[in-house]
């Protein structure tokens, strides 16, 4: 699989793929999950995405969207800050210019390609690396974000552990929780999958 990121799209694929990369949104969140999301037409999205995040994205060898996600610096708003405080420790997050935010993490386990005899689809895996060399790219060693237990379960599986910031909580339907991840060499070359392909570049040279 591939993995790409950009805030803002370059090309007309990169169009037509942040548009599907909004309906795969809302057929995680809110037809599967059962969350409270915005859904309009067919597509999920919420206020953060008008801040010019940044969206990594896996795409399968067919072309077909596998995975997404959205990053925003912490320094700026976030979801975990303004969204979730009840996670936080004292409602604070003590962001940094080396921190960012991971968001709106999901991937297409119904596609055949990546499913095969692993015990984690090859889409989660692809999107966990690309996170992490993004964040190298652009200077960032931390990386914050509020996931269900499900996922964290699946980090430690991975190697990648979560380092909680409070304990679990009931939102909506999910058992909710805050926490931390490393991203460096060491966890990117553990994370990558072996035909791992990627058009990442830093975000002074993605204009």
């Amino acid at each position: 699989m591939q993995v790409l990121a950009f805030s803002t799209p370059r090309t007309i694929q990169e169009a037509h793929l942040l548009h599907i990369h909004h309906q795969l949104r809302a057929r995680v969140f809110s037809d599967r999950l059962g969350w409270e999301v915005d859904v309009t037409a067919g597509c999920e999205s919420d206020g953060f995405d008008a801040l010019r995040p940044t969206y990594v994205l896996a795409i399968a060898e067919t072309g077909e969207l596998a995975g997404c996600a959205r990053l925003l610096p912490t320094l700026g708003p976030t979801m975990v800050a303004d969204v979730f405080p009840s996670l936080l420790p004292d409602g604070q997050l003590n962001g940094h210019a080396a921190m960012i935010e991971s968001s709106r993490f999901c991937v297409d386990t119904a596609l055949a390609e990546g499913r095969g005899t692993a015990s984690v689809h090859e889409a989660t895996q692809t999107m966990f690396a690309g996170i992490v060399e993004w964040c190298m790219a652009n200077g960032y060693t931390e990386i914050v974000t509020v996931t269900d237990l499900r996922l964290q379960r699946i980090l430690a599986r991975v190697g990648w552990p979560l380092q909680r910031l409070s304990d679990p909580k009931k939102i909506g339907v999910t058992m909710a929780v805050a926490g931390i991840l490393p991203a460096d060499a060491d966890v990117f070359q553990k994370l990558r999958p072996s035909n791992y392909h990627s058009q990442i570049t830093p975000i002074s040279q993605a204009a």
